[in-house]
């Protein structure tokens, strides 16, 4: 095994709320867009939250997409399909017979925390009305939760590792994590590393909304509140994103634009509660500093977080707590925020929505704001870059997700 391999970012995907494809995600996040509105996709009239992030406008054969299999497949799956056919073609990759990568070299590397939920929310209702005899043959290959991994590698040619990662608010930063860490230690050449999540669904929004998770905030343009004092819970949303991760000598050696270098990675377990967070921050912060460590962080870098940032009361005091374990003073000058208040969460496709952007603001210098950030905690008081972005030298950003279960996950990112 070699661990001396760079790894680095040659092609990104995105389908958000606030854009289908990553140049329209990224500068309506600048402009402080909000993608958080009022549910279309079903009625509302008997729940008791009734706001979320929606894709608008999905349209499937924009991105190579075939009739018969967008109507075999569940939401989640095309909308990772469609991240992953941007991310490749920005990539350059072509894993065809007489192409510039070894498909046995080439990985899938993508999860979502849930699942095809439509498809089970759809078969479930056909076996209690119908019977068991009206159930979809295809019910199961549509359903679990690693069909968006599955689809991604056929239609790339990707014979290499593939391996779907189910931690979920936290799902996608430990798949792009570990992708990393497979192809810096020999494992792969290249990989299409993320998450995918469509779940606003009924089932979710009465099943978050009942565990006093989502905000019962009735205006949907000031729902998601991360670091405000006003925050009461986050903002369920969906979407996709990609990363293509690869070896950098052999991105170079087929000439591919270099996006941003990889260059931590840090996973740890709160070992403390289902749902809520480690208050004292502790084991949050040990997964940054690994990721920290192993970058080669110092005081001298220039340092951009991407943050959890959910808005909900826990978090974002212990999110806030593990910032200062981890960086010390420095945690008092780095430019932070959160993407949620304009997008919501998008639980196991919220860390690579995020990672997009971290790469993103290394590349143009440029700090994405925290909209809706108009009373800061004061238990939260960092410098989370409120409502307008700030240009900035970035050397390095850090992306860090903390999912249910305890989960915790940051990557690094370095300037190249």
């Amino acid at each position: 095994m070699n661990s001396t391999r760079r790894v680095v970012v040659t092609g990104l995907g995105a389908v958000t709320p606030i854009g289908n494809d990553v140049n329209a995600f990224w500068q309506n996040l600048l402009a402080g867009v909000c993608g958080i509105d009022m549910i279309t996709s079903f009625p509302t009239e008997d729940m008791p939250v009734k706001i979320a992030g929606e894709v608008k406008d999905f349209k499937p054969e924009e991105y190579g997409i075939e009739p018969a299999f967008a109507r075999k497949q569940d939401r989640f799956t095309l909308l990772g399909v469609a991240a992953a056919w941007q991310a490749v073609r920005q990539s350059g990759l072509d894993s065809a017979e007489g192409g510039n990568i070894d498909p046995f070299r080439y990985g899938v590397y993508v999860g979502s925390g849930i699942g095809g939920f439509t498809t089970q929310m759809r078969e479930t209702e056909k076996l209690l009305n119908d019977g068991p005899k009206w159930v979809s043959p295809l019910f199961v290959p549509t359903m679990i939760a690693n069909i968006a991994a599955g689809n991604i590698a056929i239609r790339n040619n990707a014979c290499g590792p593939c391996l779907p990662v189910v931690t979920a608010c936290a799902t996608s930063t430990h798949a792009i994590g570990e992708a990393y860490r497979a192809i810096r230690h020999g494992y792969a050449d290249a990989i299409i590393a993320g998450g995918t999540e469509a779940v606003v669904l009924p089932l979710a929004i009465a099943g978050f909304a009942n565990a006093k998770a989502l905000t019962r905030a009735e205006n949907p343009k000031y729902a998601s509140l991360p670091f405000n004092k006003n925050r009461g819970g986050f903002v369920l949303s969906e979407g996709a994103a990609m990363l293509v991760l690869e070896e950098y000598e052999h991105a170079v050696a087929r000439g591919a634009e270099v996006l941003a270098e990889v260059c931590g990675y840090g996973n740890t377990c709160d070992a403390h509660h289902v749902t809520a967070p480690r208050p004292d921050g502790k084991t949050q912060a040990a997964a940054m500093r690994q990721a920290l460590d192993e970058a080669g962080y110092t005081s001298d870098d220039v340092l951009y977080i991407n943050a959890h940032g959910t808005g909900t009361a826990l978090n974002d005091t212990s999110e806030t707590a593990a910032y200062k374990i981890a960086l010390g003073e420095d945690a008092y000058k780095a430019h932070i925020s959160s993407i949620k208040g304009s997008i919501g969460h998008m639980l196991g496709a919220a860390g690579a929505a995020e990672a997009v952007v971290s790469v993103l603001a290394l590349k143009h210098g440029i700090v994405p704001p925290t909209i809706n950030l108009d009373e800061p905690d004061p238990e939260c008081d960092l410098d989370y870059t409120p409502n307008k972005p700030v240009e900035a030298p970035l050397t390095m950003a850090i992306s860090d997700s903390l999912g249910f279960g305890g989960h915790n996950g940051c990557v690094a990112f370095k300037k190249i």
